[in-house]
């Protein structure tokens, strides 16, 4: 007899024996399913009362309403939730442009692809945890693996605008504009912006979103006023474009900004 007609005849005989000894879904396990929902439910109203009346007191459970955003901000340097902390850190593993495929699609993908076809792989009927080691021992490293990542990427200080700014001077010297004050407060100012986390600029930050390196956009002789233009409304400079506006940095920031992307020739 081949696996799956042992395991049909297996099924037919759990029928059986349901019929004969078991109960019928409607209405004991439909009960049971909606004494759980209610016990969900009324749990998370609870949680939700005690989260508004402590607020403004002990804040328990966090504050009910954080401050204002403010679009203008140059040090906000935005997290996950936490249940997205262990792709967070994997990202900052595979942080550079070529390897971030991997960490926001390659692993996640191939982890969740593997999982479907556990059950068509793994057919055998014995489901005692000492005769199965294989999938006791991967069972374990994937939940280890999956608190080691959510812990470092709860715990992971924030050293991204500081490691980008940290690379202005090589950029200055490539690009030729030690010298030129408002292109280095142009340059701290891209650092700080969260510009990176979309483009690239001599090897540093990510494309996301099919945003362009900015290493050479100063040879394209577009000049500071188009620059100042295109921060403060990209759509409205380029239709369609996805780029959120910067107009909330400021004219002087705008100028600053504008006046090192026209500095910035190449590095060659």
């Amino acid at each position: 007899m081949s696996t799956i007609d042992q395991r049909r005849a297996q099924f037919q005989r759990y029928k059986e024996d349901v019929k004969k000894r078991g109960k019928p879904f409607f209405p004991y396990a439909m009960y049971h399913d909606t004494v759980m929902s209610l016990v969900v439910v009324c749990v998370i109203v609870v949680l939700a009362v005690i989260w508004k009346y402590s607020a403004d007191g002990s804040e328990l459970l966090g504050p009910l309403i954080g401050d204002p955003a403010d679009p203008g901000t140059t040090s906000f340097v935005p997290r996950p939730d936490w249940y997205f902390y262990f792709l967070f850190y994997l990202l900052r593993i595979f942080k550079w442009p070529e390897s971030v495929i991997l960490a926001t699609v390659g692993i996640p993908t191939l982890c969740l692809i593997l999982l479907l076809i556990l059950p068509f792989v793994d057919v055998r009927m014995e489901r005692r945890l000492s005769r199965r080691p294989v999938a006791v021992v991967a069972a374990i490293l994937v939940i280890i693996s999956m608190g080691i990542l959510t812990y470092k990427g709860a715990t992971a200080q924030e050293a991204i605008a500081s490691e980008v700014k940290a690379a202005i001077p090589s950029w200055a010297k490539k690009q030729g504009f030690q010298g030129n004050q408002e292109a280095l407060a142009g340059a701290n100012l891209f650092a700080v912006s969260g510009c990176t986390n979309c483009h690239t600029y001599l090897g540093t930050g990510s494309s996301n979103l099919g945003a362009p390196d900015l290493s050479a956009e100063g040879s394209k002789g577009k000049g500071v006023q188009f620059q100042i233009d295109h921060l403060k409304c990209p759509s409205c400079v380029n239709p369609g474009s996805p780029m959120p506006p910067f107009a909330a940095l400021g004219d002087d920031n705008l100028h600053k900004l504008a006046v090192f992307l026209e500095a910035s020739k190449g590095g060659g």
